[in-house]
């Protein structure tokens, strides 16, 4: 099964995650959460990670749209965008498949709407630059 969409770029972590942020607004998406993985496994267990950061991100009007198409679809909520950085240095990008998170909702409308989520996530992918390699699924 595939269920993300990932890019590996050639940007610092920290301008990689300003982009991301930057191409996901011109897609109607805000951050509202931004974990540090890296400082928190440090904080709660004493454990070394490399640069990982999870962007909770989301854009009320597909949420809108997909809490009335089934009240659940919360539970998929916000969109989760990871960056890391690789120990070679390489630093990429992984957004949930949309179509894929919502085919266990067996919902065809929702699954035809996560469609348009996808594709707007597949625009925020194309539009980051200096890419290392084109999109994958994995």
């Amino acid at each position: 099964m595939t269920y993300s969409l990932n890019k590996k770029v050639k940007l610092s972590f920290e301008e990689t995650i300003q982009k991301v942020t930057e191409e996901l607004k011109k897609e109607g998406f805000g951050i509202l959460t931004q974990i540090d993985v890296k400082d928190t496994l440090k904080k709660k267990i004493n454990q070394d990670f490399r640069a990982y950061t999870i962007l909770g991100a989301c854009n009320p009007q597909f949420a809108y749209k997909a809490l009335t198409m089934d009240d659940k679809m919360g539970v998929f909520l916000p969109c989760n965008i990871v960056v890391q950085q690789h120990e070679d240095g390489q630093v990429e990008i992984s957004i949930g498949d949309p179509e894929e998170l919502m085919k266990p909702a067996a919902n065809d409308a929702l699954l035809t709407f996560s469609q348009v989520v996808k594709n707007a996530m597949q625009r925020v992918l194309a539009n980051i630059t200096n890419p290392v390699s084109d999109p994958i699924q994995s």
